[in-house]
């Protein structure tokens, strides 16, 4: 039964282990899914943002282009190597004008309509004169995946040209995202036509980087790191980790109870077969001298005998008296309220009760046990005769099973308003301070009860019930290794 039961609690154990080993497995592999759809949400606002700054930019401008009255002219030329479509070479011409020189006026005039009209007809006839750009920029786009992408840088070019990319321009508009971020500029050694979205950091502490290219052929490009905490992920896991914590407790507890259950089933078997052995224990004894009187009242020799015939007869009802106690005990044992326990109360003396005791108790050959009777020889109590003597007999009892080799039990008793004291100390092994808030506990058996020696852990919890149902309390005190004195007190009048 034994090893069922502890190849129960290994396997019970490993099941618990495999359960929340694949709860974390789950838990990791929706921590990762939660953790790619955040990063998806950062991409798809830092790409907003960008695209809305890009707009911006553009906007910006072409307002400065009508509003002033330098102006910026740019045409772009993509040339394709004969017989080669993936050698591209894109060039940006750029023309800077004056209006006022344009048209040979002084600057101090107010321009017209008309007059502007003209300044963008000359405009326009310059920029169909490459030799007459202020400025030329020739690029190799042959690293662009098509044309029209090189046509799209080549503008990049040009607003990059008329208005730079700021830092604090891309800030603005990813704080309208609510998206929390460091923006750096970096030029690359090579050409980014596509952006880039990347996960850096720990896995519970990770970054996310996005980099977009604002200027291709000039490879300019800018870079968003976002960190991400573990408190951004979870909010989307709530629902999942609460149902996964309360179905991983509510199985622990589960199966913590069972294994509870178990040793408690376990617990009572041993009980059960300690009760049944000791209870034959107990028995076997009056049964014996019963039997041994009987064979002595058939011997007729003896029965010849008038003192040994009375004195096999007093041995009888000792034996009956000890068998009715026992009895009595078993039946008070069952009872759960002090007061379904009859009681005959009469006046007793503790002095002699005491010595009677001491005199009954079986000690073994390797043990020498010394009394010491302090009780005053006139110290009475009303109580019950039956019980008190199953009061002292069993601390006695426990006295001389838990010791040495060599021990002293010495009892005294005082007597005031409140009622008589009794105290039963012995010098046997003590009681472990762990174990003192539970020794009068029913079937509990502390540290000090080996294996070897038997009981049930019936007695002191028997001690104070009798104690209880008599009105009064007991207390212990010990120390482990030197003994211990157990105290009760019992009301009178």
């Amino acid at each position: 039964m034994e090893k069922r039961i502890k190849a129960l609690y290994i396997i019970t154990i490993a099941a618990i282990i495999g359960f929340l080993a694949m709860q974390f497995f789950w838990l990791n592999t929706r921590y990762e899914g939660a953790l790619q759809d955040y990063e998806k949400d950062l991409a798809a606002g830092t790409q907003k943002a960008f695209d809305e700054y890009a707009e911006i930019r553009v906007r910006d401008n072409r307002g400065k282009s009508k509003l002033t009255r330098n102006h910026n002219q740019y045409t772009s030329q993509l040339n394709l190597r004969m017989g080669d479509t993936t050698r591209r070479t894109a060039t940006v011409r750029r023309w800077q004008t004056n209006a006022y020189e344009l048209l040979g006026v002084p600057d101090t005039m107010k321009l017209t309509d008309e007059m502007m009209d003209e300044v963008a007809r000359r405009i326009t006839d310059l920029s169909n004169r490459p030799e007459t750009a202020t400025d030329s920029l020739v690029f190799d786009g042959s690293s662009a995946p098509n044309e029209n992408a090189v046509w799209a840088a080549a503008q990049h070019v040009q607003t990059e040209i008329d208005g730079p990319f700021t830092v604090e321009g891309l800030d603005s508009c990813l704080a309208k995202e609510g998206i929390r971020a460091d923006v750096t500029l970096c030029v690359t050694d090579s050409m980014i036509w596509h952006s880039v979205a990347e996960r850096q950091g720990s896995r519970f502490r990770p970054t996310a980087v996005f980099i977009y290219p604002y200027s291709e052929l000039q490879c300019k490009s800018v870079r968003i790191e976002c960190p991400i905490s573990i408190w951004d992920i979870l909010p989307g896991m709530a629902t999942q980790l609460i149902v996964t914590l309360l179905i991983s407790a509510l199985l622990i507890l589960c199966v913590i109870w069972q294994l509870a259950t178990v040793k408690k089933l376990n617990r009572i078997g041993r009980i059960r077969s300690s009760f049944v052995t000791t209870m034959i224990h107990e028995l076997k004894r009056p049964l014996s001298t019963l039997k041994m009187c009987v064979s002595g009242l058939d011997n007729p020799k003896m029965k010849a005998d008038p003192d040994t015939r009375g004195e096999l007869v007093g041995e009888i009802r000792t034996a009956l008296d000890n068998l009715s106690a026992y009895f009595s005990r078993l039946r008070d044992i069952t009872f759960n309220n002090v007061d379904q326990i009859p009681l005959k109360i009469e006046g007793v003396n503790l002095h002699d009760i005491f010595d009677n005791v001491a005199k009954s108790i079986p000690v073994s050959s390797e043990k020498t046990v010394c009394y010491v009777n302090n009780i005053p020889a006139d110290t009475t109590i009303s109580a019950d005769r039956e019980h008190l003597v199953n009061i002292i007999t069993n601390l006695v009892e426990n006295a001389v099973k838990y010791s040495g080799p060599q021990m002293t039990i010495s009892a005294e008793a005082t007597s005031d308003a409140d009622g008589v004291e009794l105290r039963i100390a012995d010098t046997g092994n003590g009681i472990p301070s762990s174990d003192l808030d539970r020794i009068f506990n029913r079937f509990y058996r502390g540290r000090a009860a080996s294996t070897d020696t038997p009981g049930m852990g019936l007695g002191l919890s028997y001690v104070r019930l009798l104690v209880k149902a008599h009105g009064g309390e007991i207390t212990v005190a010990s120390r482990e290794g030197e003994g211990s004195c157990f105290t009760l007190k019992i009301p009178q009048g």
